[in-house]
């Protein structure tokens, strides 16, 4: 395979959330991946720490970091994504907004422990995002991501104050590489507003995917919901991104119709 075959758009991974609303969570990487900016390269796991893993076109990880002239792993915290951060078009639109060079390192991990809700809030995009929540039976695979100091910087300005990063220890949430190693620990965006509520159940409404069906839902459960945000789910995304106050009425909704679990001890 080429290089020009592994651009994000011939993988067809180039879509971005914040700019497609309804597209929410995007397509996330599935395999060990490097993401160069507008590429994803790919990486074999090996035995002996991811900066050894081998970078095509057979370089090391950290070696080929090098040659971007970027940091290596010793200097990147692990970020594990539920929602449009495990989405490389997303991550790169992120970096590419605050000027800083989208070199990142996307894994997917085994994870135990973290269920995948809905964040109690409307975003700036104007979708409901996903938000993890403490669920000891759950185990996922999901996308983490090694982000240097500027990295992580940009991306906790798009996610703050809706979210706080927390360090979550790998030997309570069995985090296992592809490699069949151990990641000794991980930080994981939790939402400070709490997670949606499945009205039938009242267990946390399952978050991160159809985006358009989600918001839906909510608008056929709602009818002041659907007052201020309906008819329909485009509807919904095209007001809200253009309103904060809009953002912040509906947000405030969820709470008065008694949807929000403060599900956030993570």
């Amino acid at each position: 395979m080429t290089t020009q075959d592994r651009g994000l758009a011939a993988l067809g991974l180039d879509g971005v959330p914040a700019l497609q609303p309804l597209s929410y969570p995007g397509l996330p990487v599935t395999v060990p991946s490097l993401l160069t900016g507008a590429e994803l390269l790919p990486l074999r796991a090996t035995p002996g720490g991811l900066g050894r893993w081998t970078a095509d076109p057979g370089t090391s990880l950290d070696e080929a970091l090098a040659l971007l002239g970027q940091s290596p792993l010793r200097r990147r915290t692990p970020v594990i994504a539920v929602g449009s951060n495990a989405s490389p078009g997303q991550i790169a639109h992120k970096l590419a907004r605050h000027g800083v060079p989208a070199a990142v390192p996307m894994v997917p991990v085994r994870v135990r422990g973290i269920g995948i809700g809905c964040s109690a809030h409307i975003g700036r995009a104007g979708y409901v995002a996903a938000a993890p929540y403490p669920a000891p039976a759950a185990e996922a695979t999901l996308v983490v991501s090694w982000l240097d100091a500027a990295q992580l910087a940009a991306v906790d300005g798009t996610e703050l104050p809706n979210y706080r990063r927390a360090l979550l220890p790998g030997e309570a949430y069995g985090m296992t590489l592809p490699s069949g190693e151990p990641l000794g620990e991980a930080s994981l965006y939790v939402s400070v507003r709490g997670v949606l509520a499945d009205p039938a159940t009242r267990l946390p409404r399952p978050g991160g995917g159809d985006q358009a069906a989600l918001l839906d839902a909510l608008l056929d459960a709602s009818p002041r919901l659907r007052e201020l945000l309906g008819p329909d789910a485009a509807t919904w995304v095209r007001r809200a991104a253009g309103d904060p106050g809009l953002r912040a009425r509906g947000t405030r909704l969820f709470a008065e119709e008694g949807w929000v679990l403060p599900w956030t001890d993570l």
